[in-house]
């Protein structure tokens, strides 16, 4: 799920919590548990990360940047705040990977003349990233979500290339908040190790998987998760 859509935490976080695990404990050993995972899928997607150099240190300079305000954000507040906006943000992202399409239209002429100063959405593009990466760092569910939904609506690239770049930034958030994690907070490496098992063969094949779906069946994938992630979220609240 990772790998392709980006919201594995919506299952391992619940299994933890149904074992008792305290959520701050759990969030923080699913983070670390997950980070060979995203760093799996991004080497599964290498071949369509050529020729991305320059977006991913754009964006993966935002990625970072949230992911570290994202952990000490966890690490200081309660949950309850940060998570009742949750489920606004992933249906959100969902909206818009479904009306990507006719967005791409809409935007064609517009894009076409600011490609050269803003190829990759400018400013408002950046500090979107930069938002996905806080919450990234904070909780993480369901962030390749939001960070394909602003793709699909504003960037021109194969869909397939995106969700590589999306894979790369995910890693970058998951890596410095673990960084930060393993640092300062508790966690129970057990789980960690587990889940770091587990997610690093899903990466792999989760990669393959992704790379043979068509940019219809791989979008409407998304949706589906986001807006089952939603209902969870909202439930759970």
């Amino acid at each position: 799920m990772n790998a392709v859509v980006g919201s594995g935490t919506l299952i391992t976080f619940p299994t933890l919590l149904a074992f008792g695990y305290p959520p701050v404990l759990a969030n923080v050993s699913n983070n670390i548990g997950l980070v060979p995972g995203v760093l799996s899928a991004a080497y599964g997607y290498r071949r369509e990360l050529r020729g991305q150099r320059r977006r991913l240190l754009r964006f993966g300079a935002a990625s970072l940047l949230g992911g570290l305000v994202g952990a000490l954000l966890l690490l200081r507040l309660p949950d309850a705040a940060f998570r009742a906006v949750v489920p606004v943000l992933i249906l959100t992202a969902c909206v818009l990977v479904l009306l990507q399409p006719r967005l791409n239209r809409w935007m064609k002429n517009r894009r076409e003349r600011a490609a050269a100063s803003r190829p990759d959405g400018g400013l408002p593009m950046w500090l979107g990233v930069l938002g996905t990466g806080v919450y990234g760092g904070y909780f993480g569910a369901a962030q390749g979500v939001l960070l394909m939904g602003m793709f699909g609506a504003v960037l021109r690239d194969d869909l397939q290339r995106l969700n590589a770049a999306k894979n790369v930034l995910a890693s970058i958030v998951n890596g410095v908040a673990a960084i930060v994690f393993i640092a300062v907070a508790d966690v129970d490496w057990t789980v960690a190790a587990l889940i770091a098992a587990g997610s690093t063969a899903g990466g792999l094949i989760g990669a393959r998987l992704g790379r043979r779906l068509s940019p219809l069946v791989l979008r409407g994938v998304i949706v589906t998760v986001g807006v089952t992630a939603s209902a969870l979220l909202i439930a759970q609240s």
